[in-house]
């Protein structure tokens, strides 16, 4: 028997859309959509098993199969390590139009979705004038790019990061898929687009299942649904103005399933447990990526660092474009994997908490002068950094 078509409370339509002008959609209209959305996406909450099952059968039966059986597992971790003991992604082949399975079918069933959406919206918007095409591209960028910065650059990458790669299969995201379903359920919501049935049914269904659950993948005859993450953490990302938000725990990790599956994030960046846990000098000259080199020394401060670490001071003198601050040069440390000096300066604009941050720059091991490194950096000779009146 198939699934009931759903009827989700976003399908809510404008009795006429001639009567919605898209400047009625305000950025308050637009900022409380994308914060649905984003509690979608963030959402801690066990699955609602039931009606995840029931929008995945949905999404089979128009893709002409039978309903699959369900397997459960705490975390897309647990589905990657099934998937790959089963050896489920490399069943797949292609059939010249696209992967001839279930994960095939449903992509090319959304690809299309998105294509007659798409038309949809350039029609309107072609007879609209440049002010409203402005406001079409405000849209986007509230809704669309805020959230997908948020949710598949950020979110799902951390998750990727704790999976099992598995080579040929199709991943569903579930609820990191937010940014596409938010972005056209806004048009519809709105009445600033009409889209036929079948369009708003799939709509439907995509919003039960970003509701609902979260990782989810299609085989012949089995889909594996993973359960959401227990704790999830983020922080504003500094500068944004669009609600764009990044991963960030200082104390553990910033994202964690049921099973202990978790990945350690510091504003946005991925690290090793030990940058958060137990960073110390010896780990960090071991360490050869650059990113998480830094993100383990401002765990510690440049201070505890440049101590622990043995540091030598080549050069110090007053940065020109940042009054008050010190630019410092020292000799890397070894261990680093390549010579060269470290310019220890000051940001010159301030985070969101009204401090400067302090940071590194990799420089060449040539330079004997603080303010000569400095310039470098920005493609100027010492000389013309020192003329700065301020910089950024």
């Amino acid at each position: 028997m198939s699934a009931a078509p759903f009827r989700s409370s976003t399908s809510r339509r404008a009795t006429s859309t001639e009567n919605i002008d898209i400047f009625d959609v305000d950025n308050q209209a637009l900022e409380a959509v994308r914060d649905v959305w984003l509690e979608r996406g963030l959402c801690t909450r066990p699955a609602d098993r039931s009606t995840a099952e029931s929008a995945v059968a949905q999404l089979y039966r128009r893709s002409g199969l039978p309903k699959p059986e369900f397997v459960w597992v705490p975390s897309p971790r647990a589905g990657s390590d099934l998937i790959a003991a089963e050896g489920l992604s490399t069943t797949m082949s292609f059939d010249g139009a696209g992967l001839d399975c279930p994960s095939g079918h449903i992509a090319s069933m959304f690809a299309s979705s998105r294509r007659r959406m798409n038309a949809s919206i350039q029609g309107r918007k072609a007879d609209w004038q440049i002010e409203r095409r402005q406001r079409q591209r405000l849209i986007r960028a509230s809704v669309w790019e805020s959230l997908h910065t948020t949710l598949f650059d950020g979110v799902a990458v951390a998750i990727r990061t704790m999976s099992t790669p598995m080579a040929g299969g199709v991943i569903w995201y579930g609820q990191q898929e937010a940014h596409r379903i938010a972005y056209y359920d806004t048009f519809r919501r709105y009445g600033l687009a009409t889209f036929d049935s079948e369009d708003r049914e799939l709509l439907d269904v995509q919003t039960a299942l970003a509701d609902s659950t979260g990782w989810w993948w299609a085989f012949d005859n089995l889909c594996i649904m993973a359960e959401r993450p227990g704790a999830v953490h983020s922080e504003p990302i500094p500068g944004s103005t669009l609600g764009e938000r990044r991963l960030h725990h200082s104390d553990g990790p910033a994202i964690e399933f049921g099973d202990g599956a978790h990945a350690f994030v510091l504003h946005g960046a991925i690290v090793p447990d030990w940058v958060v846990l137990d960073p110390t000098a010896e780990r960090i000259a071991l360490e050869r990526n650059v990113e998480i080199r830094r993100c383990a020394i401002e765990r510690i401060g440049w201070d505890t660092y440049i101590e622990s670490a043995g540091l030598i001071l080549v050069d110090e003198t007053d940065d020109p474009g940042n009054a008050g601050c010190l630019l410092q040069l020292y000799a890397s440390p070894e261990g680093w994997g390549r010579s060269g000096r470290i310019l220890l300066a000051v940001n010159g604009s301030l985070e969101r908490d009204g401090h400067r941050r302090r940071y590194g720059l990799h420089v060449p091991g040539w330079f004997t002068s603080a303010l000569d490194a400095a310039g470098w950096t920005y493609g100027i000779t010492g000389a013309d950094y020192a003329r700065l009146v301020r910089r950024t």
